[in-house]
């Protein structure tokens, strides 16, 4: 069993990794392989080119980015998160192309990540945190996924870098996730 996280920040080591990171700690404790994708760009969103569809070889006929590879991952995984720090109430640009790009593509080669587990994480510094995690959520559900739930919103509060490491109730809330997350993943895994 695996999950693969995206990390939407251009910080490689900012608030939003080390939220996801906290998730796939609880994740591999409970022997789920893990694995941590930073969004390296630049990364172009979709065109509407509906090549996907026409293709139906579960690719994007972009080809000079990171998002194909990421594309591959979310088909092989059990799990997917997507992390994304908050920027002016949404998500960052790396994020966005990845949910329109990934979800057409996956929409229109028979819905690929149906029934996959799914959880957004969000790192915010005070406002704008729900619309990001709905945002992404709005993905999962599209996709027919099972969105895992814990505590509270999965969000962490922080501006510089590992402030979210002093948010206790942040951190909770991702342990929480990470456990719900590998719990659902076992019991899917049974059926």
């Amino acid at each position: 069993m695996k999950v693969v996280a995206f990390n939407g920040s251009p910080r490689r080591e900012g608030n939003t990794a080390t939220l996801l990171s906290v998730v796939l700690r609880e994740l591999e404790e409970q022997g789920i392989e893990t694995e941590l994708v930073h969004l390296k760009g630049p990364l172009g969103g979709c065109r509407a080119c509906f090549k996907c569809r026409e293709n139906r070889n579960g690719r994007c006929v972009q080809e000079k980015d990171m998002i194909n590879q990421c594309i591959e991952k979310m088909m092989a995984a059990h799990g997917i998160i997507i992390g994304s720090p908050t920027y002016f109430a949404d998500l960052t640009h790396e994020t966005k192309a990845l949910i329109d790009r990934a979800g057409f593509v996956a929409m229109a080669n028979g819905c690929l990540f149906k029934r996959k587990v799914g959880a957004a994480v969000v790192a915010v510094r005070r406002a704008g945190a729900i619309h990001v995690f709905d945002s992404i959520n709005h993905l999962f559900l599209i996709s027919q996924m099972i969105v895992a739930g814990s505590s509270y919103w999965n969000l962490g509060m922080g501006l510089a870098e590992k402030d979210v490491e002093r948010d206790g109730e942040g951190l909770a809330t991702m342990r929480t996730l990470g456990q719900n997350m590998g719990w659902l993943l076992k019991k899917i895994g049974d059926e």
